[in-house]
């Protein structure tokens, strides 16, 4: 249960009372609050309770008459303390890097933060964007980097209000594992499908705000999901779920460099992963399995994020993946060709798991009737352009003979490997010193960049041609000076200690504005500038490294911002036959899309990765991407 304030609660703290769930929320004022712009913030608001381990979550909604939600709530168990992105891609010092600790809880981690601006009342009616968090098995939506503060100040400046919501949910092997045994238990306890409790809480988020959020301002009816890596193929697979096509739980949705997986296990196969853990467990039965310490479960990674269990997704979901479908035209309904991107787990699982499949069995799992095409969401999509640094550490232990060996026994023919390999200029002889470059571009392309533009041929064939809006981020990280995976994060949400930055707030430090006429100069914020005095270089930055500048700092953040906060409210971002550019030195604006035939490898991936198919390129990608 929250936590129940006592009569002694100090008066600053903002106050806001829920009619419909009968309780007053105590939140805390926001650190990025001005005269102008109070911003209230209202933390760790229980959404969902957990009734046992590998269950699916129940909607919670009964609290007490005062809440307090001016701490975090608890996250999910994970190992680590950090997370990646401040490990590898911020490149943070640890005194940079504020510091957090959260209470782990597999049972009270269902939680969300919300932020807004001050003095809204259920008649504001404001639009609501939902965060949905990367990082694997690792990561919450209470982490400083994802904190919504600065975006809803933003909002504020420009006239166009709204509120943030970021949410907790079970990751790793709390909120996917998954086998027969699993399957059969939930089924007996009235659930209706097994694993991708993660997802299942992220919609029973989703439902918590669309019931609840028009008592701190928002509208209901105008939610906005947004994430990027493993949260952004959330939100993909959300998309494509039996759900969402008979009530949809959001408006329109943001995807941010998606992490693809090469396969989703069925139940079986999840079973045959699961199997292996629980020997090395000792544990035969799922009940030994629910006691066990929660410590060594989420030391385990968690081989998948979502799974094919015949209930979550839409029947026919893997057409949305298929290379064919991808080359037809928006509108065109033939019967269509079916390539099945499901790992199917051992035959003598499946007659067993067909008959609990089996609508005449379970007249619950019957074909729902599917609304009428003009619900599907409108969509942002894109990537960055080295996604693939994300794995830049197990990546730098390949060298070429390795990779060469690696990429035969993937693909189990030497002329399929040989065309990948020359593609990308790689071979036995490469030197080591370049070798990781090259593994990156090709990680890059499998795993994020090639699906990314799969993803966004169906869904604007799935919509007739319209509602899909592309951008590339190719802008330099600040504190890395190069473009890399999560770089998009640290302009849109605009938390990062920022470096000494180089160069005079003006336009003259990169490029001539006569170029880049879509986004207005504006005023810059001299706090974040780390004290710059203009004329003066910053003497404590190495000479090997690109350092952004004020002036581009400022303007990709505004670009960015901007157009996710205009997509929010049903604006159209930007002309849906341009490609939008964030990058690189400070770029901003509409392109043509023959962008990518420079910014991209589409030729590449069209005489090399369309002949292997979907699914073997994946498992090239994410083989690689583990390293030797």
């Amino acid at each position: 249960m929250p936590t129940v304030l006592g009569p002694n609660m100090s008066q600053p703290y903002p106050k806001l009372h829920h009619a419909v769930l009968d309780t007053t929320f105590v939140g805390v004022n926001h650190a990025v609050s001005t005269s102008d712009t109070l911003v209230h913030q209202y933390r760790g608001i229980k959404y969902a309770s957990v009734p046992a381990r590998f269950r699916q979550s129940k909607l919670f909604n009964s609290y007490p008459s005062l809440t307090d939600a001016s701490k975090h709530g608890p996250i999910c168990p994970q190992s680590g303390g950090s997370t990646p992105i401040e490990e590898v891609l911020l490149n943070l010092k640890v005194a940079d890097v504020p510091r957090q600790t959260f209470k782990h809880d597999e049972f009270e981690c269902l939680n969300l933060n919300i932020t807004c601006p001050a003095g809204l009342t259920v008649h504001s009616q404001l639009p609501v964007m939902v965060w949905v968090h990367g990082g694997g098995d690792r990561g919450s939506g209470n982490s400083w980097v994802y904190d919504g503060g600065a975006l809803v100040r933003k909002s504020m400046e420009i006239g166009k209000p709204m509120i943030f919501v970021s949410i907790n949910f079970r990751i790793g092997l709390l909120g996917f594992a998954c086998c027969p045994a699993i399957f059969e238990d939930n089924k007996s306890a009235g659930d209706i499908g097994a694993g991708n409790y993660g997802l299942r809480d992220q919609r029973t988020a989703f439902e918590w705000i669309q019931r609840h959020i028009e008592g701190f301002g928002g509208d209901p009816k105008n939610i906005t999901l947004f994430g990027e890596s493993s949260g952004a193929m959330d939100i993909v697979y959300h998309l494509l779920s039996s759900a969402n096509e008979i009530k949809p739980m959001f408006t329109r949705a943001i995807i941010q460099s998606a992490i693809f997986e090469p396969y989703l296990p069925d139940v079986a196969s999840a079973g045959w992963h699961l199997s292996r853990f629980m020997s090395a467990l000792q544990a035969s039965t799922i009940e030994e399995l629910r006691v066990a310490d929660v410590k060594t479960l989420v030391s385990v990674p968690c081989m998948h994020r979502a799974i094919d269990d015949g209930v979550f997704f839409r029947k026919g979901w893997t057409e949305f993946f298929d290379l064919e479908e991808n080359t037809r035209r928006p509108r065109e309904k033939e019967k269509y060709h079916l390539r099945d991107l499901v790992h199917r787990g051992p035959s003598r699982s499946r007659s067993r798991l067909r008959e609990l499949y089996s609508p005449s069995r379970n007249p619950r799992l019957s074909t729902p009737k599917v609304q009428p095409p003009h619900i599907l969401q409108p969509i942002i999509i894109g990537d960055c352009c080295s996604d693939s640094l994300l794995w830049s550490l197990p990546i730098s232990a390949w060298t070429g003979p390795t990779v060469v060996r690696r990429l035969k026994a993937i693909t189990q023919s030497i002329h399929k490997s040989n065309t990948v390999l020359h593609a990308f200029e790689i071979s036995s002889c490469t030197p080591d010193e370049e070798i990781m470059d090259r593994v990156l571009d090709l990680v890059n392309d499998a795993r994020v960049a090639w699906p990314t533009e799969i993803l966004a041929n169906s869904a604007k064939r799935e919509r007739g041609g319209h509602n899909v809006w592309r951008y590339v981020f190719d802008q330099e990280g600040p504190s890395r000076g190069v473009p890399h995976h999560a770089a998009d994060i640290v302009y849109l949400f605009d938390n990062l200690p920022l470096p000494k930055l180089k160069g005079p707030a003006t336009q003259e430090e990169s490029f001539d504005e006569g170029h880049f006429d879509d986004v207005d100069d504006g005023d810059f914020d001299e706090t974040r500038c780390n004290e710059y005095e203009s004329g003066s270089e910053c003497e404590d930055i190495e000479w090997d490294v690109c350092v952004v500048g004020h002036y581009s700092y400022q303007r990709v953040k505004d670009a960015i911002q901007e157009r996710w906060i205009a997509f929010a409210y049903g604006e159209s971002p930007w002309s849906e036959d341009k490609v939008f550019v964030f990058g690189p030195e400070g770029e901003t604006g509409e392109r043509s899309e023959c962008i990518f035939d420079g910014r991209r490898r589409r030729n590449l991936w069209k005489e090399t990765f369309e002949p292997l198919g979907f699914q073997m390129v994946q498992k090239v990608g994410a083989e690689l991407s583990r390293g030797p």
